[in-house]
């Protein structure tokens, strides 16, 4: 007994470790795919709350088969100050989607892209 409490804390501690260590492109990729899948309890965890606000309120407009490929690409990534834009191409889209992302709790999250965001694309 005492051996699994140990296990699942080692995987536990793993686990968390690794959303740490995510690049902002991986984080788009995860949110992207969770966005068109109509995941909402992984969006939630790679978003801010105002992105998660944004994305969540249009996400069932846009939902696909959860076993679709996105072929998620990433098409351009610039790094403004504390800011990573992503522009990214999906299978489900013809064109090419933004991402804002800023570190928030040492993680990269998502946030929301708002009309006078003037981003490097």
């Amino acid at each position: 007994m005492k051996k699994i409490a140990v296990f699942s804390l080692v995987v536990l501690f793993l686990s968390c470790a690794g959303k740490q260590n995510l690049s902002p492109s991986e984080t788009a990729k995860i949110v992207a795919e969770s966005f068109y899948h109509g995941d909402k309890a992984i969006l939630k965890e790679y978003t801010t709350e105002s992105g998660y606000a944004n994305l969540s309120s249009i996400q069932e407009m846009f939902t696909e088969d959860k076993d679709s490929e996105s072929d998620f690409k990433v098409v351009d990534e610039q790094k403004e100050g504390e800011v990573t834009w992503i522009k990214y191409s999906t299978s489900y889209d013809p064109k090419p989607g933004i991402f804002k992302l800023v570190k928030e709790d040492g993680q990269w999250k998502v946030t929301h892209n708002g009309p006078r965001d003037k981003g490097p694309f």
